[in-house]
């Protein structure tokens, strides 16, 4: 539809105008020393959600985007502020989480002057980010903001930066055309896909496994990859990003391949004829962590050419990962005699997957048994107590330290949403997500489980939206800082007084205020008391803090059995 020429006061009141087109209701971040944006947002009837660190405030928007699958907006200042915020690009980009950065600058007129806070931003930025790009002259504001959220929303979905020098920010800005919307997505009816070599390996297999990647995230709703391992008889597994993305209750399902699966499944891993590797770029997690990579092929599907690894033999599909499974399951469906053929291989690889559940089961029982006997809440005791309080809808936000990878373990957490920080795994992601995936899903109980040194890192953060953001409740270990390090430290056998990576003794001093709960757990008969408390004044606003000591020596059993931290 093609309007008359609308005025803007500015360049952020036209941005904020093509936010509202296209349905943003929320921007998380720090801007500079110019107001006019949050003035944007104020007329426009779209929330700011306060930062105190830029990292942070990407962060939140990344965990918003991932629990949403909607785009997330983040406001910067320029200079310091936007090199401060680049480790969240990182993070954004090794997500695919669909994030519009929108940045200061310094003026178009005097660039190269080497005024305040003067910065290549746009060099800084163009690695970490799918679209880099500062706004030459007011008449471009408007387009330029359409492509940023076109190249934002993908396929495939990734973060933009786009830049407002302050001279283009306080111009008026003309719009005239076409009202900017983003292009429409085109519905493809899924079909028996053409016979090929990925079709193929897939009818002679006898022994696939399916490996679901993070880019399954919001495109498995209604069931169809768990369909597609039932008609394979197949086991189901996860990389960390892709958890979350198929039901965790499924009797098909074995949790996170690789450095994080227990024994028996490493051994139903070792024993497959095929992967399937669906939307995931096959991380070193997976493939050389802990469980030995079967020397077998590989069926790789991505949207994006840049997931499709080049490292392992077997037939690479470019397209929609969801498309390929439907396809699939069609072709299997209409060829009955094949079918019926393989009935006895596909049952018999499905009973092993379920011997292999059991044992897993009885693992975990045993763990429970040995941590009731030993002093201290144990984290496997504390992980037991999250799920058993949790309700229906629940999303446990992680980080990825040492003892915080317990959460990895299937199934000492099993079942509700999960959000991961990617291959690159920032400390303090999961801390500041918790509060951009609580935006997003406010029906949700958001539980950040986390070390310390996460907690540190984005205290100030949970304190400043604790009042008018908060419902998440924050576990958090603490060790006294960094146990990885401490853990490798030992196998080398350095001086811990001289490299102190943790701090034994009291947890972090936590935040505090009326909108604030928390508490120290050391006593095992009141863990789900404490518990059910804090889950209580959450649901009713407020942010909770539980401070749980745990012992150096409460490692995940994966870990151990993989030889990846010392024995």
């Amino acid at each position: 539809m093609t309007r008359v020429g609308k005025r803007y006061a500015d360049a952020w009141s036209a941005i904020v105008d093509v936010l509202v087109a296209n349905e943003v209701d929320t921007c998380f971040g720090l801007p500079g020393d110019d107001l006019e944006l949050l003035r944007a947002l104020d007329a426009a009837g779209l929330d700011l959600v306060p930062c105190r660190d830029q990292r942070n405030a990407m962060y939140m928007a990344t965990g918003y985007a991932l629990q949403s699958g909607r785009l997330a907006v983040c406001a910067l200042g320029k200079g310091p502020a936007v090199t401060h915020a680049a480790t969240g690009l990182l993070e954004a980009r090794e997500s695919g989480a669909p994030v519009l950065v929108l940045a200061a600058g310094g003026p178009e007129r005097s660039r190269g002057s080497g005024g305040f806070q003067e910065l290549d931003q746009v060099a800084v930025t163009a690695p970490l980010v799918r679209w880099a790009h500062r706004v030459g002259h007011p008449d471009r504001v408007v387009p330029a903001t359409v492509t940023a959220l076109t190249r934002a929303v993908g396929p495939p979905s990734g973060p933009v930066y786009l830049e407002v020098p302050d001279d283009v920010r306080t111009a008026e800005i003309l719009a005239t055309g076409p009202a900017p919307t983003l292009p429409e997505p085109l519905s493809l009816e899924s079909g028996p896909v053409t016979p090929g070599p990925a079709l193929a390996a897939i009818r002679a297999s006898r022994r696939p496994v399916v490996l679901v990647g993070g880019g399954m995230r919001h495109r498995n709703d209604d069931g169809a990859v768990e369909r597609f391992a039932e008609r394979l008889g197949a086991p189901l597994f996860t990389t960390a990003s892709g958890r979350g993305a198929v039901d965790e209750r499924h009797p098909l399902f074995c949790g996170l391949a690789g450095l994080y699966a227990a024994a028996p499944f490493r051994e139903l891993w070792s024993s497959c004829d095929l992967v399937v590797s669906l939307a995931g770029r096959l991380e070193e997690t997976v493939t050389e962590g802990g469980t030995p990579w079967p020397p077998v092929a590989v069926v790789q599907v991505n949207i994006d050419p840049g997931g499709l690894s080049a490292e392992f033999a077997g037939p690479r599909v470019l397209g929609d990962a969801r498309h390929a499974v439907l396809g699939w399951s069609r072709a299997l469906d209409a060829d009955r005699e094949a079918a019926r053929a393989d009935a006895d291989a596909t049952g018999v690889w499905a009973d092993r997957t379920a011997a292999a559940r059991r044992a897993v089961s009885l693992e975990v029982e045993a763990e429970l048994v040995r941590a009731a006997a030993q002093p201290g809440i144990r984290v496997a005791e504390l992980l037991a107590a999250l799920d058993a309080t949790a309700g229906e809808r629940h999303v446990l936000v992680q980080e990825n330290g040492l003892q915080d990878m317990w959460s990895y373990g299937f199934p000492f957490h099993a079942g509700g949403g999960s959000v991961v920080p990617s291959e690159q795994t920032p400390l303090g992601f999961g801390a500041a997500a918790a509060i951009g995936v609580k935006r997003a899903a406010p029906d949700h109980e958001v539980t950040a489980f986390i070390g310390d040194g996460a907690f540190l890192a984005a205290r100030a953060d949970i304190a400043v939206t604790a009042p008018a953001h908060g419902g998440v409740l924050y576990v958090v270990l603490c060790n006294g800082g960094y146990g990885w390090l401490d853990a490798q430290r030992a196998r080398l056998g350095l001086d811990a007084e001289r490299h102190p990576f943790v701090r034994p003794g009291a947890p972090p001093p936590a935040v505090d205020g009326p909108d604030i709960h928390c508490r120290v757990l050391s006593d095992k008969s009141a863990l789900t008391k404490e518990m059910v408390a804090a889950r209580r004044f959450c649901s009713q606003g407020g942010t909770a803090v539980l401070m749980v000591p745990v012992a150096p020596d409460d490692i995940l059993p994966a870990l151990r059995d993989a030889e990846v931290v010392p024995q």
